[in-house]
């Protein structure tokens, strides 16, 4: 059910849009305005501005939804492929005028040599489960250039839980950036599924395992932050 394209394509096409609806299994609803999936660069948050000015070279823009990156990536005479699970948002990519967009899951897209792999909104989110984080950055190791860099952002939601319940999930062995996420939109609801958010300490700790170097490019001010990984030069 691809209620993401769905919402995208209402809204690019003006068909009755209505703003898409989230929650979690901690969480209870809330609003993902349609019209922030198609927002320019000015207002996008600073996080975002200042990924896509360190992005260079070729790029991959994974999970690109309407395509905002994308596009101004593309405006500024780079190189972008855009890949999103969305068929719907691929194809407003293609009428947005983004020239290389594909519907492929990034475990899926085995093109190499990206200078810069762009993973935003939650990048950690496209691993699914920190028990799949390794399989994914192993993955994106074989389609980096040397010397590449991964952006991508994410936040530490360690605030959402009180102690007892942090001491339960370390208790049964449970990372506590495991979401599992329901999206809504008009009368569509989409099974639940997986979602993680990885604190910047703990990726760290994985990336170094895995021949990457780790580096905090920006902090934002609700626990969010943006990292660069670059394969190790001893590698």
């Amino acid at each position: 059910m691809d209620i993401f394209g769905k919402a995208i394509s209402d809204y690019y096409h003006n068909t009755q849009p209505e703003d898409i609806r989230t929650e979690t299994n901690i969480s209870e609803e809330d609003v993902l305005p349609t019209a922030y999936l198609f927002r320019s660069f000015n207002e996008m948050p600073s996080i975002e501005q200042k990924a896509l000015k360190l992005c260079k070279g070729k790029i991959l823009d994974v999970g690109c939804a309407a395509g905002s990156h994308s596009l101004y990536l593309q405006n500024n005479g780079l190189e972008v492929h855009a890949i999103d699970i969305s068929s719907g948002a691929i194809d407003v990519c293609h009428l947005r005028g983004i020239k290389n967009a594909h519907q492929s899951a990034l475990l899926d897209w085995h093109r190499k040599s990206y200078d810069t792999i762009l993973i935003m909104m939650n990048g950690t989110g496209i691993f699914e489960t920190f028990e799949r984080v390794p399989e994914y950055l192993n993955h994106l190791k074989h389609i980096l250039a040397p010397g590449g860099q991964i952006l991508i952002d994410s936040s530490d939601i360690k605030y959402m839980y009180d102690k007892e319940e942090l001491d339960a999930l370390f208790m049964f062995q449970q990372y506590y950036g495991e979401l599992e996420f329901t999206i809504h939109y008009k009368n569509w609801t989409s099974d639940p599924f997986p979602w993680l958010y990885l604190d910047a300490e703990t990726f760290r700790k994985i990336a170094n395992l895995h021949d990457f170097d780790f580096q905090i490019l920006h902090e934002g001010e609700h626990h969010d932050y943006l990292a660069r990984l670059q394969l190790s030069k001893s590698k």
